[in-house]
C-alpha cells in the first residue's frame, strides 16, 4: 500500500465553488495541506458499487494505489459482498436498475454490522434536497459527477480517516486502563450479542468468571502498586489462553474477569480454564498472603448455553427457557465461581441448574 499524500494543487476546491457545487467544509479546505503529516492510513478496503463500467474502472484506478477495491455491479450483489467482508468505506452510485442507491443505503444502515461503515453517493444530482435526502439515509456525503481523480482521494481518504479516528476513540472507551484487556462495558456488549447469535442459531456459548483467590491479601502483603502488576500478569495469562478471534477476555471488575466463548461446550471451557491455572502457576507470581499456594492463583465457575443433542449430555449444558436472557448465563457462572471459592479455591466449578 503506498502513501496518498495530496496538496493545495491537487484539490479542484475552488472550481467546485465556481461551478456552483457544495460549499467545501472547513476542514476540506485544511485536510489538503495537512493529510501528509497524518501519516499514511493502515491498509484499507473499498467498496465500488455501480452499473456503469466506465464509472468503475475510473473510481478503481483512482482508489486502488492506496487501498484494496473490491466493486459489485447492483445493489443485491453490493449488500451480499459488504455483508461477507464488511468494507472500510462503500462508494455508491445513486441510480441503478433494481436497487437504487437509496433503497441500498437502507439495507446497509438497518444491518447492525453494517450501520457504521460510512457511505458516500455518487450522483449527478447536485441539489440541496437530494443532500438531505442522502443525509437523512445515513450517507456520510455525496460526490457530483463528473467525477476528478482529487476530490474523490480527498473525500474518501477524509471519511477513512474519521473512521479510523472513531475506532479507536471506541477501542479506548471498550478497553480497560490498567490491564488493557476489554472492559465491562464491552463484555455487556458483547455477551448479549453472543448471545442473541447463540440463541438464534441454536449454538453452543460458554462463560468463565475468574477471581484471584486471596486478593485483598495480596495488596496488604505486597501493596497496592505490586496488586496492579499482578492484575496486569494475570490478565495477560488469561488473554493469553483464549487464542480464537471470536473469543473475549475481559476485566469484570476488581479482581475478576471473564471470558466469553463462542460455539463452545462445557468440555472446551474446561480447556480454556485448566490452560489458564496451568500457565499462572508456571508464571509463580509469590503470594504470601494466600492459604492455598505459595504463588498467585485463581477460582474459576462455567456456565454452558448449549442446546439438546449438542452437548446436552454434558453436565452443566442447559437450554433457555422463555424469558431468560444472556444474564443467566453471568448468574449461573457466578454461582459455580462461590461453590468454587466455598470449596477451597484454585479450582475450577460448573454451573449446574435445574430445569
Amino acid at each position: 500500500m503506498s502513501d496518498v499524500l495530496l496538496s493545495l494543487d491537487d484539490v479542484d476546491l475552488a472550481s467546485n465553488v465556481a461551478a456552483g457545487r457544495r460549499r467545501p467544509l472547513q476542514s476540506e479546505l485544511g485536510a489538503s495541506a495537512e493529510l501528509g503529516a497524518l501519516g499514511a492510513l493502515h491498509e484499507c478496503s473499498i467498496l465500488l458499487v455501480d452499473d456503469d463500467p466506465i464509472a468503475l474502472k475510473l473510481e478503481r484506478r483512482i482508489l486502488s494505489e492506496y487501498a484494496n477495491v473490491r466493486f459489485a455491479t447492483n445493489g443485491a450483489d453490493a449488500v451480499r459482498v459488504a455483508r461477507a467482508s464488511p468494507p472500510d468505506l462503500i462508494l455508491l452510485d445513486c441510480e441503478m436498475p433494481g436497487q437504487n442507491g437509496f433503497e441500498v443505503c437502507k439495507l446497509l444502515k438497518a444491518d447492525p454490522a453494517l450501520r457504521e461503515i460510512p457511505v458516500i453517493f455518487v450522483t449527478a444530482h447536485d441539489d440541496v434536497e437530494f443532500e438531505n435526502l442522502a443525509l437523512t439515509l445515513g450517507a456520510a456525503d455525496f460526490i457530483s459527477k463528473p467525477l476528478s481523480a482529487a476530490k474523490v482521494k480527498l473525500r474518501v481518504m477524509l471519511h477513512l480517516q474519521l473512521r479510523q479516528q472513531i475506532e479507536a476513540l471506541r477501542c479506548l472507551a471498550n478497553t480497560d486502563a490498567l490491564t488493557s484487556l476489554a472492559n465491562r462495558r464491552r463484555l455487556d456488549e458483547a455477551l448479549a450479542s453472543e448471545w442473541s447469535r447463540a440463541s438464534r442459531n441454536c449454538l453452543p456459548l460458554a462463560l468463565l468468571l475468574i477471581d484471584i483467590d486471596f486478593f485483598k491479601a495480596f495488596n496488604d502483603e505486597y501493596g497496592h502498586p505490586a496488586g496492579d502488576r499482578c492484575l496486569r500478569s494475570v490478565a495477560q495469562v488469561i488473554n493469553g489462553a483464549v487464542r480464537r478471534p471470536q473469543d473475549l477476555a475481559c476485566r469484570f471488575g476488581g479482581e475478576e474477569f471473564a471470558v466469553i466463548l463462542p460455539h463452545t461446550h462445557t468440555a472446551g471451557a474446561l480447556q480454556v480454564a485448566s490452560t489458564i491455572r496451568e500457565r499462572l502457576a508456571t508464571a509463580a507470581i509469590p503470594h504470601r498472603g494466600s492459604s492455598v499456594a505459595d504463588h498467585v492463583t485463581v477460582s474459576i465457575g462455567i456456565s454452558c448455553l448449549a442446546y439438546g443433542g449438542q452437548g446436552a449430555s454434558e453436565r452443566a449444558s442447559w437450554s433457555p427457557q422463555p424469558g431468560d436472557g444472556e444474564l443467566v448465563l453471568v448468574d449461573m457462572a457466578d454461582r459455580a465461581l462461590y461453590a468454587a471459592k466455598l470449596g477451597g479455591r484454585d479450582r475450577v466449578e460448573i454451573a449446574a441448574v435445574q430445569r
